[in-house]
């Protein structure tokens, strides 16, 4: 077996290794570009089951299945190498970014199953276990239950989740439900892909990686409910292709404009000061080449822009609310932010003002 290049051999255990040296991309920045991943769906047609509600045509966050007129599952899978050096925190971040995408769609999650490629004699067996006990420890925080999983060996450590859920058919939080004149609100800070590859590079201060830990590792159960509570029919998680990635697909899929406020974008500490040092991703430029014939940029800073390309991980839900809502939506959910509003669709899906 080889080894990823420039990681170390053999550990003593779980806390000898810092476990993004294993990575060669981290966290959702590994996701495939969107512009690759638009041309390998594009030969494959939505199968004709009526219980199918939600598949991946409207770009969603996970698939909704019918089962009754009160039940439907709602069904995601999600994994990815290290993002962060810790191995209990990283099976966490990992469990979350997973379990998010059944809360993007409204949803409960009821149960998930391990999905793991490690490298047996590479890394001590105690990596492993904590990891599972991170992304247990999320699991168990959602209200829901591991009840298995698969492993493979590989040269890079992987982990994530393929999680299952249930949803009131009549409730289901769409990218195809925003409407002109919804307001748009954010639940969490952006900046994670950009704080990733600073404390890989070894240039983040530690309060700073701490904050980022800490926001990815909150689940996005609360900011769903409080969504569901305030009547929005309408959201999507904020992960690899980035705020604008993610807002692109929300209106394509409901036939609108976007519009992103970029000085309202909130952002982790320290995020402007890692974009002055260069701290960028290979996913971001994936996701500017596939978004900038669908911006209309207007006058937006090198940092708002880098900032709004960003991958997130375990990022926050942008929710799509009626403006009467939005005062009790953020004093429900902390950290929430107005960043934009929908607009008639118009010459470009998304604007940048």
């Amino acid at each position: 077996m080889t080894t990823v290049p420039g990681a170390p051999p053999v550990t003593a255990g779980a806390a000898a290794v810092r476990l993004t040296e294993w990575a060669r991309c981290a966290g959702c920045a590994a996701k495939m570009g969107p512009l690759d991943l638009k041309q390998a769906l594009a030969p494959l047609t939505r199968g004709n089951d009526p219980r199918l509600l939600v598949g991946h045509e409207t770009f969603d966050d996970a698939g909704i299945f019918r089962l009754s007129q009160e039940l439907a599952l709602v069904q995601t899978v999600d994994f990815f190498a290290p993002i962060l050096d810790d191995p209990y925190e990283f099976g966490r971040v990992a469990a979350a970014n997973a379990l998010s995408d059944v809360f993007a769609m409204g949803g409960e999650a009821i149960t998930a199953m391990n999905i793991v490629a490690f490298p047996v004699g590479h890394l001590d067996l105690g990596v492993l276990s904590e990891v599972l006990r991170g992304g247990q420890d999320a699991v168990h925080e959602a209200g829901a239950s591991v009840v298995g999983g698969h492993s493979i060996q590989d040269d890079e450590l992987k982990y994530g989740l393929a999680v299952t859920g249930t949803v009131h058919p009549d409730r289901v939080l769409t990218n195809a439900a925003a409407a002109p004149g919804d307001v748009l609100v954010l639940t969490k800070p952006l900046g994670t892909g950009i704080l990733a590859t600073a404390a890989k590079q070894g240039i983040l201060p530690e309060a700073e990686r701490f904050a980022l830990a800490a926001s990815m590792m909150s689940l996005n159960r609360d900011a769903s409910r409080a969504a569901l509570v305030a009547g929005a029919r309408c959201a999507t998680d904020i992960t690899g292709f980035g705020l604008l990635g993610h807002a692109s697909h929300l209106a394509r899929a409901s036939g609108v404009t976007v519009r992103i406020e970029s000085a309202a974008i909130p952002m982790l500490h320290g995020t402007a000061a890692m974009v002055e040092h260069g701290a960028l991703t290979g996913g971001a430029a994936r996701n500017a080449a596939y978004l900038d014939p669908t911006v209309d940029w207007g006058d937006v800073t090198s940092t708002a822009r880098a900032v709004l390309l960003d991958p997130q991980t375990s990022g926050g839900l942008l929710v799509a609310l009626k403006p009467g809502a939005v005062g009790g939506y953020i004093a429900a959910i902390p950290h929430a932010v107005v960043v934009g509003c929908v607009l008639a669709a118009g010459r470009h899906p998304l604007v940048v003002a």
